[in-house]
């Protein structure tokens, strides 16, 4: 019943039950979006201010250990291959690895379609509505309108970014786009409406409407191997093809994702989180798809694995012409994918337009708040 940053909150009051004089806190704020990481790195600061305690605070999140950290540690293999001052290792690291981590941060930019091309997937006026509660002795429910009238047209080789803070309506949205979710108003794929469309109409559909979760860790089977992981969607929209050309089709398809295809007959747990995601990402690939949602696709990866999924994904991109949904609350991901962005909070569209202008000049007092607490670098380090 409590979001990602309330969570996090009484995990910390946990820790903080016994007075501590070290707290070490790992990975606290990975997931989180950036209002909330503010809200818990500020509450981190206070604390420590107050009850004098040394924290010890484990990241893969450069930007958040440039805001925090007075001293750094960089670590590889388990061994530190550099220490120092938080601003003298950002400013001038000595290590190469070190060099490494602070050139992943995503660059480039995503240039817009040409005007004239098609639009694949469009919604208006899409709702989603939860009833919350309610019954014979409840009373009536709480309505909660998690996307409340958006209107969205995504184009072919397009990517629209969707940023928000956690609850925001974003994956919400994508699921009704997806019709994964009952939804109201108009849902158009390509030409066809199919915002009534049932599951079993939508089956067809489906490998052109794909979609790649968060989690790498959770979104693949344990009992499967890598091989039958990627190739499950075939057994359904192509059932004519034989053991051998699905498993032709699996070496074709971890060769486009940059994963050894030899590696097929191996288990998700034998990998990192970047090579599941890459086994993600070849898994609704296998399908030639030509819409593709990216729910937080990089948000449990450190940023050089980032970096290499970003690209990858551009690669597709360019190769196949695929249009992408990129759902995030990582602003630098989201400028280095997306050539559109939408604003959302509290289900509502509150900004949208071309990335450059959104991130060069925002508008709405919402979005400001997020670029503001994305690109403060000095805010909470205590010797700041």
């Amino acid at each position: 019943e409590l979001s990602g940053g309330q969570r996090q909150r009484v995990m910390i009051a946990m820790a903080l039950a016994n007075d501590p004089d070290i707290l070490i806190a790992d990975e606290p704020t990975t997931a989180l979006d950036v209002t909330i990481q503010e809200q818990i790195l500020m509450l981190l600061a206070e604390l420590q201010r107050k009850l004098g305690m040394a924290i010890v605070f484990i990241t893969h999140d450069l930007g958040i250990v440039r805001r925090f950290a007075d001293r750094v540690y960089v670590m590889r293999y388990g061994e530190v291959v550099e220490e120092g001052e938080a601003e003298a290792i950002f400013v001038n690291p000595q290590h190469a690895y070190t060099k490494m981590l602070l050139a992943a941060e995503p660059t480039g930019t995503k240039a817009p379609p040409p005007p004239n091309a098609p639009v694949l997937l469009e919604g208006r006026n899409v709702e989603v509505t939860f009833k919350i509660g309610g019954g014979f002795l409840a009373g009536e429910p709480l309505i909660l309108r998690a996307v409340d009238h958006i209107s969205i047209r995504l184009k072919r080789n397009q990517t629209i970014g969707i940023v928000g803070e956690s609850g925001s309506g974003k994956s919400t949205l994508g699921r009704a786009l997806l019709r994964l979710l009952p939804s109201d108003g108009l849902i158009r794929f390509g030409d066809r409406d199919i915002s009534a469309t049932d599951r079993r109409a939508m089956r067809p559909l489906r490998r052109e409407l794909q979609l790649v979760f968060q989690d790498p860790f959770g979104s693949l089977s344990p009992r499967m191997t890598v091989g039958q992981v990627i190739t499950e969607g075939l057994l359904v929209h192509e059932p004519t093809l034989s053991g051998r050309q699905r498993d032709l089709r699996a070496v074709e398809a971890l060769r486009e994702v940059g994963l050894d295809p030899n590696a097929r007959n191996r288990y998700p747990h034998e990998f990192s989180g970047g090579q599941r995601q890459r086994i993600a990402i070849a898994r609704a690939m296998i399908l030639k798809p030509k819409v593709v949602v990216l729910d937080e696709p990089t948000s449990a990866l450190d940023r050089s694995v980032q970096k290499q999924i970003v690209e990858l994904l551009r690669k597709l991109q360019a190769d196949h012409e695929l249009s992408y949904l990129f759902i995030s609350h990582d602003l630098a991901v989201v400028r280095a994918m997306a050539d559109y962005i939408i604003v959302m909070k509290q289900g509502k569209i509150v900004e949208e337009g071309p990335t450059e202008a959104i991130f060069s000049n925002p508008q709405a007092t919402y979005t400001q708040t997020l670029m503001a607490a994305a690109v403060d670098v000095t805010r909470f380090r205590l010797s700041a």
